[in-house]
């Protein structure tokens, strides 16, 4: 190979110049870390769920500390009375839903990207302790007295999607259930009374589900502009908006 041919420091060889008898290395992918250990307040609180809901509990982590816990659907009220009676949980934060399918593109899967910031995932992702599936109920207990608390969440059947209520352990879930079932279409057996909290009788739908229509989004791709006025002196355009 003359001096014009040899390739710069740094840069391999081209493919088929490689010197005879020497290996190419190879750079093997780095290990996924190893997760954080349990910190101690929260190990002794899973302790405690574990002695008392034995195989109800599914899987659990912590994030920043914090310790979550998913649960089985026929373990979920259960949960409730032992975070209430055993771990001093007396304070309810929320009740609420969560849909981990992707958004869906506007126009199909040949749409342009994603504007989002961070960009959002093309595939299913779960949080910590997992999901085996599309929804989930989440809540969140403390206790004012010992000063933790508790993350507890359950997967929900996407065909059958119901668990049971915790308003018969923490009254304060009630309006929390009904956004829920409202915005998610999740319901909770043995809820008191079920009824709209934001929406008419008549709306269809489920606003917070992932697939549900959104009209800035049909007409727009996302995040799309809103209507503003104009400033004073600025040129009011009318935008064609596409059959």
């Amino acid at each position: 190979m003359t001096d014009a041919e040899t390739p710069p420091t740094g840069e391999n060889p081209p493919e088929g110049d490689v010197p005879e008898g020497e290996d190419i290395p190879i750079v093997e992918p780095e290990p996924d870390p190893e997760p954080e250990p349990l910190p101690e307040a929260a190990a002794k609180l899973l302790a405690r769920l574990e002695k008392e809901l034995k195989d109800g509990i599914i899987e659990s982590g912590h994030t920043f500390g914090d310790l979550v816990v998913r649960v089985a659907p026929e373990a979920w009220r259960k949960a409730a009375e032992v975070a209430r009676d055993k771990l001093e949980c007396d304070y309810l934060s929320f009740v609420s839903g969560i849909d981990w399918m992707p958004a869906p593109k506007t126009g199909g899967e040949e749409a342009g990207g994603d504007t989002s910031t961070p960009a959002q995932p093309t595939e299913m992702t779960f949080g910590v302790a997992g999901s085996d599936g599309r929804f989930q109920v989440f809540a969140r207990v403390s206790s004012t007295a010992r000063h933790h608390g508790v993350t507890l969440k359950v997967d929900v059947d996407e065909d059958a999607p119901t668990v049971a209520s915790w308003v018969p352990v923490y009254p304060g879930a009630d309006w929390h259930e009904r956004e829920c079932w409202e915005m998610f279409g999740i319901g909770f057996d043995g809820h008191p009374g079920m009824r709209h909290l934001y929406l008419p009788a008549e709306f269809e739908g489920h606003p917070l589900r992932k697939d549900f229509p959104l009209l800035s989004r049909e007409i727009k791709p996302w995040p799309g502009l809103v209507d503003v006025e104009p400033m004073p002196g600025e040129e009011v355009t009318q935008e064609e908006i596409p059959e």
